[in-house]
């Protein structure tokens, strides 16, 4: 190991110097030394497979980020409700399914073109035919009525749209072209892509035509790499910024200070609620996986698997405090429902499951009617957190009379699998369809229904606004008699939010208000423009 990371470093060391400009730092007319950009390691995950194209998903689950190199109509503000981009405002018609945005008339893409409300509906039109993280499919078609007008059809209402317009980039139509977009992206953001070298870097300069504020870093240079690169490379001094894991923070690096963001990042367990020999429905290639867990459908298990775990021993001996108890993957944000919140109590599991007829083998591993409360537990292996976290699970679940036997995998693989079989997930993102995926029928990695929870979900999608939608996401998770919570349905069992921890070189001030949603990714770069050195 040691020698491996001795060999890392030697050729970080080199690529990183080959950078063009990065860290290159300039004299003002007072001989004090001046900076105007930054480097940052970035999990290599976060490099996008099609490109930085809005249209095949860029800027949708992980990338999410604030308008960077394409402009957005709307944006999430930093207390993750709706604020305004390109849009000067938008209406919403009575039945929910005609939205009208007025845009800004003096936006101009980065070759001189005026963006209108053409490009919009070109952009919107054209990412509804691809499969991407991206759900439009509320969506029926979109229109230009003027240059500054657009108008959205939907299916059915989706007051949540709100937050998709805050993450979809707009695209100009007359220099669009699906083979080489995502490689020479032409936006209006405050960035432009001047050099991407696949599988190593990405460099930004600042736009000199953006119409918002102008970035004060200029040039932003972004290198992709496994946990153990960015910390070596930490360690060089070749980053000025470099993610990492709480594993590394025990060895602190010389030079730079520890940066800790609050996150929607949160971990969890899907519980699969149906008996095993069930099946997925077919995706349009017509594939299908297997549903179901003889033991996570009974519902004593998974309510009592919600009260064993110790939220807080996980948050101190996997996180090493970096992070904090989470009981859903809504937490700190406007849709969040109290009542998600479960109180450590083993003594109180146990009781649940002998309630039920379970009864402690001679192992001290309960049964009930030839059934043990046994079950593999997923994890990718190439997250130090996930695996502690599963091996902690492990640990407590045994102390109550659950065997749970982690298996550690690749996502590719566990993607087919965790619909039978349990996964430590990581879920959370700036918008309440979180709840929708996670608990609506059809849409969950629980294979979870119910009609009741169902029911408020559609109203909440129905409702006039999305603030008035807040109150029903609520109630889709608890409405005093029914839903989702532990004492209930209780399909996920969530854990722990996991703070976003960076390496920053101390001389460096990194500004980050908003709430990370999943994924280290791109979130660290939401304000990089009002970054500043000292």
């Amino acid at each position: 190991m040691r020698n491996k990371r001795i060999l890392a470093i030697c050729l970080i060391v080199i690529f990183l110097f080959a950078l063009v400009g990065c860290g290159k730092t300039g004299k003002n007319d007072a001989g004090t030394a001046t900076k105007d950009s930054v480097v940052i390691a970035m999990d290599a995950e976060s490099e996008p497979a099609a490109g930085f194209d809005p249209i095949m998903g860029w800027a949708a689950g992980e990338h999410t980020h604030d308008p960077l190199i394409q402009s957005t109509l709307l944006i999430t503000k930093d207390d993750i409700t709706i604020g305004y981009d390109l849009a000067k405002e938008y209406t919403i018609s009575p039945d929910g399914l005609t939205w009208t945005f007025k845009i800004r008339s003096d936006v101009k893409f980065t070759d001189g073109v005026p963006l209108t409300a053409k490009d919009v509906a070109f952009t919107y039109n054209n990412a509804m035919k691809q499969a991407t993280d991206t759900d439009l499919s509320m969506l029926k078609s979109v229109e230009a009525i003027d240059d500054t007008t657009a108008v959205f059809h939907f299916n059915t209402p989706y007051s949540a749209f709100a937050y998709t317009a805050a993450v979809v980039g707009i695209v100009p139509e007359h220099a669009y072209n699906a083979a080489t977009y995502g490689k020479n992206p032409i936006g209006s953001g405050r960035y432009i892509l001047k050099q991407w070298d696949k599988g190593q870097q990405v460099i930004l300069e600042a736009n000199p035509n953006y119409y918002g504020e102008k970035p004060a870093i200029k040039k932003v240079s972004i290198v992709f790499m496994s946990e153990d690169a960015s910390y070596a490379a930490a360690q060089g001094g070749q980053v000025d910024v470099a993610y990492t894991a709480p594993s590394y923070t025990v060895n602190p690096v010389k030079g730079y200070k520890i940066l800790s963001f609050n996150t929607e990042d949160i971990r969890g367990l899907n519980l699969p609620t149906v008996p095993a020999g069930n099946k997925t429905p077919a995706k349009k290639n017509g594939e299908s996986y297997p549903a179901g867990n003889n033991v996570t459908s009974q519902l004593a298990i998974r309510q009592a698997i919600a009260l064993a775990i110790d939220r807080e021993a996980i948050v101190k001996n996997v996180l090493n405090g970096y992070g904090s108890v989470a009981y859903s993957d809504s937490v700190n944000e406007p849709w969040e429902n109290e009542a998600m919140k479960v109180a450590f109590d083993p003594a109180k599991a146990k009781s649940i499951l002998e309630a039920d007829g379970w009864r402690l083998s001679a192992d001290g591993i309960y049964e009930k009617q030839g059934l043990t409360a046994e079950f593999d537990l997923l994890y990718i292996s190439s997250n130090s957190v996930r695996t502690g976290i599963a091996m902690a699970v492990k640990e407590m679940l045994q102390q109550v009379g659950i065997k749970v036997n982690p298996i550690g995998s690749s996502w590719d693989k566990i993607a087919t699998l965790c619909y039978e079989t349990p996964h430590v997930f990581g879920a959370g993102s700036h918008s309440p369809t979180g709840v929708r995926s996670h608990y609506y029928t059809g849409k969950n990695y629980a294979f979870y229904s119910n009609k009741t929870v169902d029911r408020y979900i559609d109203e909440a999608l129905a409702a006039t606004s999305v603030e008035a939608s807040y109150p029903l996401w609520k109630k889709a998770q608890w409405d005093g008699a029914v839903g989702v919570t532990p004492q209930a349905d209780s399909p996920w069992v969530w854990l722990v939010e996991i703070k976003h921890i960076y390496f920053a070189k101390e001389n460096l001030n990194v500004i980050d208000k908003k709430i990370h949603p999943h994924g280290y990714g791109w979130t660290i770069v939401n304000n990089v423009h009002q970054w500043s050195w000292k």
